[in-house]
């Protein structure tokens, strides 16, 4: 989905070639690395590269959510169609001094309710690793709830989900 949408302090847009710097800077915190880990940009020309392919690709959804105040970019909301996953999933990153503000929840709780207005989505998946706590409060507080574990690439991830349109769990 690619729409401008608003909450009450931020504006969720989809990202841009423009993002590069906080790209740049999203990827390379603490928590990327450790939860999502490292997509190889290291300057500014890899953020532009990495954007691109993301923009190219059909199946990857990537929204900034800025502080409509300041225009400034703090987190991101993503939805993807993975090869391996039988429904989309949500993703979320923000800067750390951001953290711990209810941004992601503004943002991602947003999102999702777009989706259920707008598209023919039901079913959204949520996976993280069982050590990102903070990751897992949020997609229970998204009111996804936990489906078991898998194994991808030799790591167990945990899989949330919710038929958003009915919050239900799916089995």
């Amino acid at each position: 989905m690619q729409q401008i949408l608003e909450t009450e302090r931020l504006r969720i847009r989809p990202l841009s070639a423009e993002d590069s710097k906080f790209i740049l800077e999203l990827v390379n915190t603490e928590g990327w690395l450790k939860f999502i880990g490292d997509r190889n940009v290291k300057g500014i020309p890899d953020a532009i590269e990495y954007i691109e392919r993301i923009m190219k690709n059909d199946q990857v959804f990537y929204n900034v959510f800025e502080l409509k105040e300041t225009n400034q970019p703090i987190g991101i909301v993503t939805l993807l169609y993975r090869d391996t996953l039988p429904f989309p999933d949500i993703g979320f990153a923000i800067l750390p001094d951001f953290g711990n503000k209810g941004y992601t929840f503004e943002a991602s709780r947003n999102y999702l309710d777009a989706l259920m207005g707008n598209t023919s989505i039901q079913t959204i998946l949520g996976i993280t690793l069982p050590d990102n706590i903070t990751s897992i409060n949020l997609l229970e507080k998204l009111g996804l709830k936990y489906e078991g574990s898998f194994l991808k690439d030799d790591e167990e991830l945990l899989r949330y989900g919710s038929n958003i349109k009915t919050n239900k769990r799916i089995d």
